[in-house]
């Protein structure tokens, strides 16, 4: 499990923070500095500490909760697409298709995509007796 879907699934309480440091394998402490990190700069806190700038699209924390309880419950069972629209239009929160799918997935309120098969299954090998 990537340390992002054991934060998400924290953030949207499905996990207590303990249970995700132990599940990370880091000391609580760790997981602690990591909350403040994520709920101050978001992503980019946990991520990316090379490029010390300021990012402009980044979710703040608050929304973060406030989309993953809606989901969870007013929305539940409803595509990702669909609530997407739901989101802009009745709540007047914009967010990407993209970022609210890796949210929801990660957070394990919306099923994972569907693999797709081989186009052409292989041949078996030919076999010479």
């Amino acid at each position: 499990m990537k340390l992002q879907d054991v934060i998400l699934k924290a953030i949207a309480k499905k996990i207590s923070w303990l249970d995700a440091a132990e599940i990370a394998g880091m000391h609580a402490r760790t997981m602690i500095r990591l909350r403040q990190r994520y709920e101050e700069f978001g992503y980019d806190g946990i991520y990316d500490q090379r490029r010390r700038k300021r990012q402009i699209h980044r979710v703040p924390l608050g929304t973060a909760e406030k989309i993953l309880a809606l989901y969870q419950d007013k929305y539940a069972g409803v595509g990702v697409w669909r609530f997407c629209q739901k989101l802009s239009a009745e709540h007047g929160i914009r967010v990407s298709y993209s970022w609210l799918k890796q949210a929801l997935e990660g957070a394990g309120l919306a099923p994972p995509p569907h693999k797709r098969s081989p186009a052409r299954p292989r041949r078996a090998a030919f076999i010479q007796k």
